[in-house]
């Protein structure tokens, strides 16, 4: 039987993942009280629908019940039942951004600060990420991005790791990428807005893709950054750490930074890292 536990952070997407798991064949179950792992296990093995493949999400809506998750996972060993945890993850930032879109309230602090509920969420969460078998930041991640990604785990059985590196695209003008971990300057790039029938495109448009990458400078350059990153990376996970942010800044983060963050991102994507690219400002220049 195959047995995934989907937890992590409020907000970071459990729901949009357990929806994920049901297309690509897994029964699921959402916010099942840990103690209870065990039996439903044994139910999912006796039924008569022979479910081989289960998807249960557990996290601190259940109060009390989810200080028993520990105490849950080892009666599911016990039981010789094998199982992984997906934990699911966004930046405090994303977070609170989502909070108050929906306009709800964190469930550890139904009558305060947003801030205050992801705080001690996180201290709650620490030993169950530590543990994890996949981490999943969402914080750059549309619905469709996520799908994918677990697709490729659970469906495709691709081993991602647990380092997500997300390549942004912004211009300096909008002010400099906050979450950034790493940022690059590509203003030194000769810039389309000033050639007429390439101002109104974008990064994206071939057209201007041509233009950034026919000077040798652009070339060179990405060929640097890709190899810096291929450095850094498995330091990084050997650190611990679950999301690098690249940031690739150019003057309108329009043109340069969205074809660059792109091509450092397939780039990335080829060597068999999870990489993702997202831009930040192209549709405000």
């Amino acid at each position: 039987m195959e047995f995934v536990i989907i937890t992590g952070m409020s907000g970071a997407g459990k729901s949009q993942a357990m929806k994920a798991m049901e297309d690509i064949g897994y029964y699921c179950m959402d916010n099942l009280p840990p103690a209870l792992l065990p039996k439903f296990a044994q139910l999912c093995h006796q039924s008569k629908r022979k479910i081989d493949k289960v998807a249960i999400v557990v996290d601190i809506r259940g109060g009390i019940f989810f200080e028993d998750l520990f105490k849950g996972l080892e009666g599911l060993e016990k039981e010789g039942i094998t199982y992984k945890i997906l934990y699911l993850d966004a930046s405090d930032e994303v977070l609170i951004k989502r909070y108050k879109e929906l306009r709800r309230p964190h469930p550890l602090n139904v009558n305060g600060s947003i801030v205050d509920g992801i705080i001690e969420e996180r201290k709650l969460l620490q030993n169950v990420k530590n543990c994890a078998d996949y981490v999943i930041d969402t914080s750059r991640l549309t619905i469709g991005m996520l799908k994918e990604e677990i697709a490729k785990i659970f469906l495709k059985g691709i081993d991602l790791g647990k380092l997500t590196i997300s390549v942004v695209s912004f211009g300096f003008k909008h002010g400099i990428l906050l979450d950034a971990d790493l940022v690059f300057d590509a203003r030194f790039i000769s810039n389309p807005y000033y050639v007429p029938e390439l101002r109104h495109l974008t990064g994206e448009d071939e057209k201007v893709k041509e233009y950034v990458f026919r000077w040798e400078q652009t070339n060179i350059f990405v060929d640097k950054v890709v190899d810096l990153l291929e450095f850094l990376i498995p330091n990084y996970i050997k650190e611990g750490k679950t999301q690098l942010v690249v940031g690739i800044g150019c003057t309108g983060g329009r043109h340069r930074s969205v074809a660059i963050a792109n091509e450092i991102a397939k780039r990335l994507q080829k060597s068999g890292h999870r990489a993702i690219s997202s831009h930040r400002d192209y549709m405000l220049t």
